[in-house]
């Protein structure tokens, strides 16, 4: 008798041992359990730590409620302004109803990524190649609104949305590079005239200056004697102010040694002369050229006997 009823505690412990460890559960930190009774949710959600269930009654599902960072696949779209491109996004999400994240939804990442992708293709659409290459905050947080917008409903909560990459054509690449080379060299050709309105402006006040004292001039024309030689060059150009010129010719016509301005003579003094008197014969001084590398008339032979010995 006292063997039968060890028999029928020990059995009783085994069936209670399995029992137990059949409806002990562990909720880890980062999860909550939901448990189905029968197929009908129960209302309460399972803290994280040690729990029971009961074996072939309830069901414990464990929804991870972590931030899960999930990329969206790149997708091919046309822009408002005809422009082909492939972008791709990261989307970060939580869940923070666990048990609307088991009911509402078969699988809720399956449902968020296909979400994300749709609203991509639509983002794309809706803005310009411009705003998706320099104003990609704004368009994540229209990408964001609509993705949260039904992910409410499956107790998910969308964190952030980020556009990670915009592919272009190489065409519209090349064309963009021209573009930006021309906006560049229009600043540059701008900048350089603004430099050279300036320069002129400092040159316009510098002669200005340098008019009133002459010895500036001479100055300013060593100096760039000096800077030319400091190259050493072979060939040095050494430019002559035509003021300098013009300055020692008046100096020249006030000395009180210069010759006399010439005088024109009449055309009809020679001729006067050779009527009074010989036709050969030499004309008088005053009546000579004015010029005196000019020679004289040479008297003619066959008046002077001793011209010819």
């Amino acid at each position: 008798m006292v063997q039968v009823l060890v028999i029928a505690v020990v059995a009783a412990a085994a069936v209670g041992a399995l029992y137990l460890a059949a409806a002990a559960r562990v909720v880890r930190q980062y999860e909550r359990g939901v448990v189905l009774r029968l197929g009908r949710l129960r209302d309460e959600v399972r803290p994280p730590g040690f729990t029971m269930v009961l074996p072939g009654v309830d069901r414990l599902r464990k929804v991870n409620m972590q931030i899960v960072t999930m990329p969206v696949p790149a997708q091919d779209g046309i822009t408002r302004d005809n422009v082909t491109v492939r972008v791709d996004a990261v989307i970060y999400f939580k869940v923070v109803d666990p048990a609307s994240a088991v009911v509402e939804v078969e699988d809720y990442r399956f449902a968020v990524s296909q979400m994300a992708q749709t609203s991509l293709r639509s983002i794309i659409g809706k803005s310009d190649l411009d705003d998706l290459l320099s104003n990609r905050e704004k368009l994540n947080q229209g990408l964001e609104l609509m993705i949260d917008s039904p992910a409410v409903g499956w107790g998910v909560q969308i964190d952030r949305v980020e556009i990670k990459d915009v592919s272009l054509p190489e065409t519209m690449k090349r064309s963009m590079a021209r573009q930006a080379e021309a906006d560049r060299e229009r600043r540059a050709r701008v900048i350089n005239a603004d430099a050279e309105l300036q320069a002129s402006k400092k040159l316009a006040e510098a002669a200005s200056e340098m008019s009133t004292q002459p010895a500036a001039l001479q100055l300013r024309l060593l100096q760039t004697v000096v800077a030319v030689a400091a190259e050493k060059n072979s060939t040095l150009v050494l430019p002559f102010p035509v003021e300098l010129l013009r300055f020692l010719e008046r100096a020249q016509q006030g000395a009180p040694g210069a010759p006399a301005p010439e005088i024109a003579q009449a055309p009809d003094a020679g001729a006067q002369v050779g009527q009074a008197g010989d036709p050969g014969a030499p004309a008088p001084d005053d009546a000579r050229p004015s010029d005196p590398g000019t020679p004289p008339p040479r008297p003619d032979a066959s008046s002077k006997p001793y011209a010819h010995h």
